[in-house]
């Protein structure tokens, strides 16, 4: 029976593969990637329980339909109809099946690691016997995320399973000397190399490895050496790199047909057996994929859905007063940290350096992790490790609150944080969420911080759909939209503006902050200013100057993503004039949009007397030597001189 299944397994996921590549060649389909060669792996899911997560790349039909994908739902991922898993909008092998178990995969190689010790982390902490699958192609191991990703799984000794789907080949380059375990970078006792194109040894190998990693031992690489039987994709053609012998050779170990041909020479099953099953699979594969390709495609507008969640524009109530201690940023974003441990469970604090006795280089963290030992942890030096394994704890439960040291080192974080979490909700069409929170340190008016520690690049992160951001500029604005992140489920980076991080208020009050609800800092009548973060203190300044001069109303979204448009708007209804303050570069900033979406409608540019203007720093990086900085930045001559000139 055992022989029977594995098998049928087999026929049908090289029958769905098949399907797809004749509706392709027929025009019936816009993207195939071929499987042929990796069915074996399908047995690894023997292995598996209900409650274990599998991380897979786009070369896994034989898991995902092992698993338990259905062939009609593998067919409505190919013609990407309105019933598919994502709605049309992801690949076929793409999908997300999270009653499976099975996160969605992305498109780029390797980005599933750390997502998947994440999920591992939080199996450990949670204490279960539930372990990781992460599969990942042989050619994807050379991105520095995989290497992360292992280096944590052993660091803190991970219930996860590796497995290199190692085919030879990167589209059409050889990875014969590029594999870093054939370049013995890694140490024997951490994998396992298998033959992936025999069903048994790949069960065997998957077996123990699975039970090892669910008894504690840690983390097991499972190294597969398998072929990839057709081209890289539809739109590659393997022959024009690989000879006629080397294909042929290649069909000679095809592991559907050898593992057939093992089970009738040992009698568990007939020729004849055989023939009737490849009949039965393929009557069932030919109508779920008919079934489909009647099937309606998704609505034109259906894309706007999910890319974010509802929020509370409202805000969530502080059920704490922030007094003395929260009278700064700093104090208030403690004290907001240490709420949120004592009184959400599923919070978990990482980053660089932010453990007692440094509490992180602001000292943001000071304090908790004595009060809090295991929930507020050092972090590598690592971002992609930071925001990646965000993504793992966040899907299995956490609500991780994780520092980056400075958003001007997030760059190598970007990769997970523009492919992984913000489009999580919107590519698994609302299956999966990441309520993750991450905060960072922004800005200049610091001297001496240099190019790498003055950079805001709020336009950057507010160009990424799926994340909400916020530049708060007080301490009841920065603990209440906090807060409200800390309820929500959806992804929020938070900036911290360093200039104004520890000036001191004098009667901070708790108050709920909500995510597209801005504030007048200052009514006035005759300019409305808008300004976030930072620049909101020149803002200030600017106005008590020309007090005598005219009435400046000034306006502070807090959050920008999604931003108070009622609110500018109304304000330039009353005042008829514009100034737009943003330290960050000039082109395409977010200072920028604001301009262009308040001159965009013929209503609200009728109401204009002047031309808005906006003051922010030329296209040029911020320096090291303080005079250079200044002279670089808004200041409050420029905002002075800016706001008279759109008095006229």
């Amino acid at each position: 029976m055992e022989s029977r299944r594995r098998l049928r397994n087999l026929l049908l996921t090289r029958a769905s593969d098949l399907r797809e590549e004749r509706l392709l060649r027929q025009g019936k389909g816009w993207f195939h990637i071929p499987c042929l060669g990796h069915e074996a792996l399908g047995v690894i899911a023997e292995s598996l329980s209900p409650e274990d997560l599998l991380f897979l790349y786009y070369r896994d039909r034989a898991l995902m339909q092992a698993r338990g994908v259905s062939p009609l739902e593998m067919a409505r991922d190919q013609f990407a109809t309105g019933l598919s898993s994502s709605a049309g909008r992801v690949m076929p092998l793409h999908g997300s099946y999270r009653r499976l178990g099975i996160f969605p995969p992305i498109g780029p190689t390797g980005a599933q690691c750390l997502p998947a010790v994440g999920a591992a982390w939080a199996f450990k902490m949670a204490g279960n016997s539930n372990v990781v699958l992460c599969t990942i192609g042989d050619a994807a191991t050379r991105q520095g995320e995989f290497f992360e990703a292992i280096t944590f799984a052993i660091q803190e000794s991970l219930p996860i399973v590796f497995v290199i789907e190692d085919n030879g080949f990167g589209i059409s380059t050889s990875t014969a000397r590029q594999l870093p375990f054939r370049l013995d970078l890694f140490a024997k006792t951490i994998y396992q190399r298998v033959d992936g194109r025999l069903v048994e040894s790949v069960h065997a190998a998957s077996c123990d490895a699975i039970a090892r990693a669910r008894r504690g031992d840690g983390p097991m690489i499972l190294w597969m050496e398998l072929d990839r039987l057709a081209s890289h994709t539809h739109s590659d053609d393997h022959r024009t790199y690989r000879s006629t012998s080397e294909i042929a050779d290649l069909q000679s170990r095809d592991p559907v047909e050898v593992y057939a041909q093992l089970v009738v020479s040992r009698g568990e099953i007939t020729d004849a057996e055989v023939q009737t099953m490849r009949q039965e699979v393929g009557v069932i594969v030919d109508d779920a994929y008919l079934e489909a390709e009647n099937e309606p495609g998704p609505g034109l507008t259906s894309t706007e859905k999910s890319v974010l969640g509802p929020c509370n524009t409202n805000g969530h109530a502080l059920p704490f007063a922030l007094g003395q201690t929260g009278s700064t940023m700093v104090g208030a974003l403690n004290l907001c940290l240490r709420e949120a441990l004592e009184r959400l469970p599923t919070t978990i604090l990482f980053g660089e350096d932010i453990e007692d006795p440094k509490g992180g280089v602001f000292g943001f963290t000071k304090g908790l992790s004595t009060r809090h030992p295991g929930r507020v942890i050092n972090s590598p030096l690592a971002e992609a490790t930071i925001v990646g394994t965000a993504v793992g704890l966040a899907v299995t439960g956490y609500r991780p609150i994780f520092e980056l040291q400075f958003i001007d080192f997030a760059i190598p974080a970007l990769n997970q944080l523009i492919n992984q979490v913000a489009t999580l909700r919107w590519r698994s069409n609302g299956d999966w969420t990441c309520p993750a929170v991450f905060y960072a340190p922004c800005g200049a008016y610091l001297p001496a911080g240099g190019p790498w520690h003055s950079q805001s690049n709020e336009a950057f992160w507010t160009h990424i759909p799926g994340l909400r951001v916020a530049v708060p500029s007080t301490p009841e604005d920065l603990a209440g939209i906090l807060w409200t992140a800390l309820h929500e489920d959806d992804p929020t980076l938070l900036l911290i503006p360093k200039h104004i991080m520890r000036v001191r208020h004098q009667a901070a009050k708790a108050r709920a902050v909500g995510f597209g609800r801005g504030r007048i800092v200052r009514a006035g009548s005759d300019v409305t200013v808008v300004a976030w973060g930072n620049c909101v203190e020149l803002a200030r300044q600017a106005a008590e100057d020309l007090i005598t001069e005219c009435s400046v109303e000034i306006v502070d979204p807090i959050s920008l993503v999604p931003c108070d448009w009622e609110m500018i708007e109304s304000s330039i209804t009353r005042t008829g004039r514009l100034v737009v303050i943003s330290e960050d570069a000039r082109t395409s900033s977010f200072g920028q949009a604001i301009v262009a979406h308040v001159v965009g409608s013929q209503d609200q540019f009728n109401r204009f007397l002047s031309p808005p203007l906006l003051v922010a720093r030329p296209d040029e990086h911020v320096a090291f030597h303080p005079a250079l900085e200044y002279a670089t930045l808004p200041d409050l001559a420029k905002v002075k001189a800016a706001v008279i000139d759109v008095l006229g």
